[in-house]
């Protein structure tokens, strides 16, 4: 066996991936909201590989960091909009950095699968195929730790416009991140392996590209409509926002008054739509009597509530008698915003920071569904949108439409609130459900089943949406099969890549 056949050469000399792996990352922020060019995704991915191919675990590492912090930090910039520079840096380094060590996997498949498997279809079908699984790997890992993770930029994400999106109702959002990934690296190689030359190797391709652009929706049930009225009251319920008593009630209030005399089976607010615990401050409770009384509807709120010590994110519903005995807790308070982990360590850290947060949400645990006259309502507060378990969890009740409650007035002029909307109009297609978005700030929308717009409010506009949305029953394939998919990939991956490590050094 010749040496350059043992040891790999890397695609192009460091400096030149180190430049490539930043393209790579503004590239792919591109392919996110506000530009939205989904398209951007594919040679953005390709431009990573190609700096991954053939280096060793320290030059991948680097590699992974310079794309991986370079596009956390423009994706996630809005983190920095009141907090200002620390956790904004600190975010984008510890989800970068989790992003290069996860990186090192693929790049070490580049230097080990040839090596086990050398012939044609171990090029263009085996490697590509355990590369775009390691990616989905990375992106589990990421999604998932530490403190639950953060599963903000799964590659599937930014294709909430694309022709690809209805894929996800076939194989979940990690199986259309894998199948996308997929078609990029079997295009590496067959590029790399000058297979152009045959075109024979050009029918896998061009086949999966087929596949993807022209597959339906998968089909689920119609069965009625719901007439729902969500209320986007512009109020001042940022955390640092100047407001007086009750301002923020006051601010849904006046933008629901029109609606009042119209018929509505439900209204919604926002996350963050009351000043006080409405099981604690008597006057938040007659207001909302008082709105599902002229409304002749019950409401849907949310509030920070308060029970046996603890602090929770709380969605309730409520009728013109009161409390309807039905509620909701968000399932992933987001760490170092609605509470701080090892409290002690990063106090002594960074103590003006951590001081803000004065109180710790508690997880909740109940489920994420409420019943409305018969009909299910599945409910993700805020941030919890991007939490497949939270999602699934309420389809797999019964839900038949899916209501999302959140807050952006910290983010007000970023991209946040459209990224957050392009992750919820992803659920509408994977779920096969109609989705009402509603924020305090906006952007509000509702959303068909397909993922086209009903309804919207532009952001730091006060109004009210009232639509008949669309019911739907029965579950997709994506929910169904999207969680076993993205677990086999995650550990076929690896095991394919120890596989390949075993079987390389025997050849």
């Amino acid at each position: 066996m010749s040496e350059s056949r043992a040891r790999p050469r890397p695609f192009m000399p460091l400096w030149a991936a180190v430049l490539s792996a930043a393209g790579a990352a503004f590239l792919m922020d591109l392919a996110y909201p506000e530009a939205a060019i989904w398209i951007l995704v594919f040679p953005a991915t390709a431009l990573l590989l190609l700096a991954l191919i053939g280096r060793r675990a320290g030059g991948a590492l680097l590699v992974g960091a310079v794309y991986g912090i370079l596009f956390f930090g423009v994706l996630v910039s809005w983190t920095s909009r009141y907090l200002g520079p620390v956790p904004w840096g600190a975010l984008s380094v510890v989800e970068g950095g989790l992003t290069a060590v996860a990186l090192i996997p693929i790049a070490l498949a580049y230097r080990w699968l040839p090596r086990a498997f050398p012939g044609t279809a171990g090029r263009v079908v085996l490697l590509p195929a355990v590369v775009a699984a390691l990616w989905v790997g990375r992106e589990v890992f990421v999604g998932s730790w530490p403190y639950g993770g953060f599963p903000w930029a799964r590659l599937a994400m930014s294709q909430a416009q694309s022709p690809l999106a209805p894929v996800t109702s076939w194989v979940g959002v990690s199986g259309l991140s894998f199948l996308m990934v997929l078609l990029v690296a079997m295009g590496i190689e067959i590029v790399r392996t000058r297979g152009w030359r045959r075109p024979v190797m050009l029918v896998a391709p061009a086949a999966l590209v087929v596949v993807l652009v022209l597959t339906p929706l998968f089909p689920t049930t119609a069965a009625g409509s719901m007439r729902i009225a969500a209320v986007q009251g512009n109020g001042p319920s940022g955390y640092f926002d100047t407001r007086e008593d009750y301002s923020i009630v006051q601010a849904q209030t006046a933008a629901t008054v029109p609606l009042y005399g119209e018929d509505a089976d439900l209204v919604v607010w926002p996350e963050g739509s009351l000043d006080y615990d409405p099981f604690q401050a008597d006057g938040i409770a007659r207001r909302m009597e008082m709105v599902a009384s002229r409304m002749d509807a019950p409401l849907l709120a949310n509030a920070a509530t308060e029970r046996d010590g603890r602090f929770y994110n709380t969605s309730m519903l409520w009728t013109e008698d009161g409390y309807a005995g039905q509620s909701h807790d968000k399932r992933h308070p987001v760490p170092f915003g609605e509470y701080v982990p090892d409290r002690p360590f990063f106090n002594a850290l960074a103590p003006d920071l951590i001081g803000l947060l004065q109180r710790d949400y508690t997880p909740g645990t109940n489920d994420p569904v409420i019943d409305v006259d018969g009909v299910k309502i599945g409910l993700a507060i805020c941030f919890d949108v991007i939490y497949d378990d939270v999602i699934h969890a309420g389809v797999g009740e019964g839900a038949q439409v899916l209501v999302f409650q959140t807050n952006n007035a910290d983010f007000r002029g970023t991209d946040e609130n459209l990224q957050q909307l392009a992750f919820a109009r992803m659920r509408a297609i994977e779920t096969g459900r109609s989705v009402v978005n509603i924020s305090t700030v906006g952007t509000s929308q509702m959303i068909r089943p397909d993922g086209s717009t009903i309804s919207r409010l532009d952001a730091g506009e006060a109004g009210a949406l009232l639509e008949d949305v669309e019911l739907r029953s029965g579950l997709t394939a994506g929910v169904v099969l999207g969680p076993w998919i993205q677990q086999l990939l995650l550990w076929g991956g690896l095991a394919a890549l120890a596989f390949g490590w075993l079987r390389g050094r025997g050849r």
